[in-house]
């Protein structure tokens, strides 16, 4: 398992954008819309660590309550289906069932964490074969 990005939940992804790449220095990767989930995605990324966040607006969500925040962990994993067994036979609770979103090759599960936080599991589609 590899650990990909944290999640946050933002009111105002370009005043975010700004905040995090012109005033913390990140680097700004890419941004899109996910149509389905209802909601714009960036993800910036520190140059010195590799680290990344992932902004997140919810489309009609322009204010936070305190504890909202922080939407979910991302870890990468090479077996999703595997790693669900397991994961369920030691009570793990799973939020979402494998998936795709539009688009997108690699299949992403949800897990909660005992505290209730979300855990994103993505499991990347194989390289096509070269030629």
């Amino acid at each position: 398992m590899k650990f990909l990005h944290t999640s946050i939940t933002v009111g105002h992804m370009d005043e975010s954008l700004a905040f995090y790449t012109e005033v913390l220095g990140l680097e700004f990767e890419r941004r899109r819309t996910i149509p389905e989930n209802h909601a714009e995605i960036a993800f910036v990324r520190d140059p010195a660590s590799g680290a990344r966040i992932e902004l997140t607006h919810w489309d009609g969500k322009d204010s936070l309550d305190a504890g909202e925040q922080l939407d979910h962990l991302a870890f990468e994993v090479p077996e999703l289906d595997r790693l669900l067994l397991k994961l369920r036979a030691k009570n793990v609770r799973v939020a979402k069932e494998p998936f795709r979103l539009a688009g997108s090759t690699s299949r992403i599960a949800f897990i909660l964490d005992p505290n209730d936080i979300w855990i994103e599991l993505i499991e990347r589609a194989p390289a096509p074969p070269s030629t």
